[in-house]
């Protein structure tokens, strides 16, 4: 590969992505409502609802976190003093964290479904497979342009989340009580993997149609599983403890690699020129 061709052309689709405030300015809407006013109003509920230990509310959804729990987060769980310290640590270190995989989605879904789609309908794309540049660095370099301003925008949500949490928490565990190790593999494995994973379908399906908006549309199928995961999440049947995280990391990378293979050789510069905008 030509890494020199490669990060001219990351540098390239970056700059446009941030000179045009259209494009930038409606991924920062989730970051704030997840990393900010969420976390915000569920702790300041969790805080009034500490003496209330009475309520059938409380003790139904304390219920619930103890079937939906590992045994090792019950443990932690039930050495806390109250239902509403529960519900705080559960919310903040479990509960949320399946809402962060969808940061990187909404930031990559749209970059990356422009990637090539954009070039054909702005009539440079031809330029571009004129250019002294392989197919495969062409690919790479447009899939880095999606990826690095995903983990960028993740990583920023995870730290403004945690400052947050912790701020907002002090008056509760007075300790800082987030975040916990399965919040290690959830940024470093399943987040960059599964944003990778999303991106190289979504350029290469970008590659394969002429305009943005059939490569945003099609590229949208890959939310699906997400949704899944985050269902049984919230429906009891999986919990996104640390060992489960890194298994799913797992997956997930060794997937992203399957698909730069099979899309890597599947680049066809003639299919390229043919599914140009006529």
């Amino acid at each position: 590969m030509n890494w020199q061709a490669i990060k001219a052309i990351v540098s390239k689709d970056i700059r446009s992505i941030f000179s045009n405030w259209q494009v930038w300015s409606p991924m920062l809407v989730l970051p704030l409502l997840f990393a900010v006013i969420m976390p915000i109003g569920v702790l300041l509920a969790a805080g009034f609802a500490t003496g209330a230990e009475s309520s059938s509310f409380l003790n139904d959804l304390a219920d619930t976190l103890s079937r939906i729990a590992s045994p090792t987060v019950q443990a932690t769980l039930n050495a806390l003093p109250s239902l509403g310290h529960k519900l705080a640590y559960f919310a903040m270190n479990y509960g949320m964290a399946p809402l962060f995989l969808i940061i990187p989605l909404m930031a990559s879904t749209g970059v990356s479904a422009q990637s090539f789609a954009g070039e054909k309908e702005t009539s440079t794309m031809e330029s571009l497979l004129f250019a002294p540049v392989d197919l495969l660095s062409l690919f790479v370099g447009k899939v880095l342009a999606a990826l690095v301003p995903a983990l960028g925008l993740s990583l920023g949500s995870f730290v403004l989340f945690g400052i947050t949490a912790n701020a907002t928490g002090w008056h509760l565990f007075h300790s800082l009580f987030f975040p916990t190790a399965n919040w290690l593999p959830l940024m470093l494995l399943v987040i960059p993997a599964l944003s990778l994973v999303t991106i190289l379908f979504s350029v290469y399906i970008s590659s394969r149609v002429a305009t943005f908006q059939a490569a945003y549309q099609s590229g949208g199928i890959v939310v699906l599983p997400i949704l899944a995961l985050m269902g049984s999440q919230l429906g009891g049947a999986l919990t996104l403890d640390l060992w489960v995280t890194a298994l799913i990391g797992l997956v997930l990378g060794i997937l992203a690699f399957l698909l730069m293979r099979l899309f890597g050789r599947k680049l066809d510069r003639s299919a390229l020129f043919e599914s140009q905008i006529r």
